[in-house]
């Protein structure tokens, strides 16, 4: 695995420490860390009919998977999430009439059932939104009326069109889940700042907070800093859109 980005396809991109554009903190305990590059990632991978070949294996400091520099015959040069045990010098192409090999991209249609698929499209060509994290991979279980019924790594199960594509394998780098920081700062290096616990608190900063000593929460059930009710509770919306595409909620 290389470190040396392609500096085309990187561009710098300032933190923004959990602050919206008014500079108010939006989300919690964010700041600091090492300074990144953002890598300009192809989810389409829309050269269709075109060999590329992978030039490199890089690190990624924006994502937990690998990414792959690949360059195609007619020279252009792009970077994707490499799939788990892909290797420079390998030939990867997106096309129905692909072969069904490891980083090769075709439509649902074209991939049978219970082959391992990641980076998938929620709608045709939009490009690749969901199993993009390090070491997922979702998998076909039927195809009927032209829509396929994909299990994905939560457990969840899904209909998704079979005009959609996705790309064949498991994404890189599976053993993220089981790597030990080892210190406090290997943290603070990626960007995220210490949280104190809402019980150790003072009663004006947190429902949890105050009391004497080592003392429970004191309330039926455990809130947010700003009193809603949490851990455990439900927070998906009534009715949503995506309701009717899904078979089977995950666990």
């Amino acid at each position: 695995m290389t470190s040396a980005s392609e500096k085309r396809l990187t561009w710098s991109k300032k933190q923004q420490s959990g602050r919206s554009s008014s500079g108010q903190i939006a989300v919690r305990h964010r700041g600091g860390g090492h300074k990144r590059r953002v890598r300009d990632l192809d989810f389409k991978r829309d050269k269709i009919g075109v060999l590329g070949k992978v030039a490199s294996i890089e690190y990624d400091p924006n994502r937990g998977a690998d990414i792959a520099l690949v360059v195609y015959q007619d020279g252009e040069k792009s970077y994707f999430l490499a799939a788990q045990g892909m290797a420079e010098g390998d030939e990867i192409m997106a096309s129905p009439e692909a072969e069904l090999e490891r980083g090769n991209r075709l439509p649902l249609e074209k991939i049978p059932i219970g082959m391992q698929i990641y980076n998938l499209e929620l709608r045709p060509g939009k490009g690749g939104q969901i199993v993009r994290g390090a070491g997922t991979a979702a998998s076909i279980m039927v195809k009927e009326g032209g829509l396929a019924q994909v299990k994905l790594p939560s457990g969840e199960v899904r209909k998704v069109s079979l005009e959609c594509r996705a790309t064949i394998g498991q994404v890189s780098n599976p053993g993220l889940k089981k790597k030990k920081l080892g210190k406090a700062g290997a943290k603070r290096w990626l960007g995220i700042r210490p949280s104190v616990r809402g019980i150790a608190q003072h009663p004006g900063s947190h429902p949890h907070g105050g009391g004497e000593g080592k003392s429970s929460i004191g309330m039926p059930s455990p809130k947010s800093p700003w009193g809603k009710k949490t851990l455990g509770k439900k927070t998906r919306k009534k009715n949503k859109y995506s309701d009717k595409w899904i078979v089977k909620r995950r666990k």
